[in-house]
Order: structure tokens, then sequence, then C-alpha cells
């Protein structure tokens, strides 16, 4: 970002990551260093119990650290007890203890795309099934047979639900719809989380219509105008 700033030009940032942008605006607190084993064993039980028996002993760990992650986000879970058990405190109260480097230097222009609900399910369905037929299902049987049931990518949406086809615990049409509706429920955690960030002028449609771009540029002048350039 400063980089940019000392070049002469405006940082934009684009993605739909909630927790990234929080990190890049008001800082992480520094936790420890991955441990790869721990992580591995937690990898290991989450494939042979679910999800949810990760998510009960972060429970017992940080309570309230568990209330805040769902129950189907893997990384999130196993990072968070990563960090309970190796600093053998609770991540809510080292966030607090420690705190968080903000990004400084910037004021901030927030935009949000609120496409419509019913229009925006039927393009996830018809990028999930592209997936499939691009190969997803070849893509993750290399992948298991060089790194094993461990590589991070067999956890994240897609690749889980070709897994299972893999395995035989789904037929590719299921695999497949349990994909779109993952990608859905995905999408749905998104806007609940960005309706809760601050100061989000929201466009209504998707990024790439004309008519929604000519008014992301507006707002970037309007913002330029009363001085929002760092």
């Amino acid at each position: 970002m400063e980089e940019i700033k000392k070049r002469g030009h405006l940082p934009i940032v684009v993605g739909g990551t909630g927790l990234y942008l929080r990190a890049l605006l008001e800082g992480l607190f520094p936790g420890p260093e991955r441990s790869e084993g721990l992580r591995e064993r937690l990898r290991e039980r989450a494939t042979r119990r679910g999800s949810k028996y990760l998510l009960r002993i972060l429970f017992r760990l940080d309570r309230a650290a568990a209330e805040k992650i769902h129950a189907n986000d893997v990384p999130k879970l196993v990072r968070a007890i990563e960090v309970c058990l190796t600093l053998r405190s609770k991540m809510t109260e080292l966030w607090n203890e420690r705190g968080r480097d903000p990004l400084r230097g910037f004021r901030f222009l927030r935009l949000g795309l609120d496409p419509d609900r019913q229009v925006l399910y039927e393009r996830i369905n018809c990028r999930a099934e592209q997936m499939f037929e691009a190969g997803l299902i070849e893509e993750t049987k290399t992948l298991l047979e060089k790194y094993g049931n461990a590589a991070d990518p067999l956890s994240s949406l897609g690749y889980k639900q070709a897994l299972r086809f893999i395995r035989g615990e789904l037929t590719r049409e299921q695999a497949l719809q349990a994909a779109q509706q993952a990608h859905r429920n995905y999408a749905k955690r998104q806007m609940t989380w960005f309706r809760r960030e601050p100061d989000v002028q929201w466009l209504r449609g998707f990024g790439d219509g004309e008519r929604i771009q000519s008014e992301a540029v507006n707002c970037i002048g309007t913002a330029l105008s009363a001085g929002f350039r760092g």
C-alpha cells in the first residue's frame, strides 16, 4: 500500500474475503508460528470425525473464539486451536492483550456489490459446474496421490466434494450439487459478514455491469474530491 502511494497512485483492494480485508485495515495480533505436526493431526481428526469435533475442542479452549467461527471452517478452527495450545492461553485474550497494528496514513472508501440473490446463486451453480467440467475431479485425484489427505486444498470448497466422489461417498451429480450448495452457503456468509462492516456504500448489481462500473468510478471520484487520498 505504501509503495503504491509513493508512486503517486491510488491503492485499490479488490476481494471477497472479509477477514483479509479486516486484517489489512485493522491488523492482526502476532500469533505463534505454524506447527505443521499439530495442524496435520487436527486436520486428520476433522477428516475422521468431522469439523464439528474441532469446534467442540475449541469451545473447551476458548468459547468466545469458537462462537465466531463457522462449524465447517476447518482452517480457522485449526489455527484457533493451534494458537490456544501453543501459547497455552485463549486466543481472544491474546488478541486483547497484544492488540493489533492497523494500517495508518490512509482513509478508506468501502464499496460493496449487492447483486440479486437468485441471479447470484445461478452464477454460483454455473461456476461450480464449470469447475467439475474443467477437471476438478482429476486435479483432486492428483493432489490426493501426491500429498495425501493432509493437502490443504482438499478441505476447500469444490475439492472437498470432489474428494467425496473419489471415495465413493457421493455420485458425480451429488458431489456437484453439494459443491454448489457449499458455495452458495459461503456466499451467504460473506454477505452477512460484510453487512456488519461499517460505512460500506452498496452498489446494486454485479461488478461486470457497465452501470455498476460507472457508479463505482463516480464514488471514487467523489471520495477523491472530498480528500480521501491518503
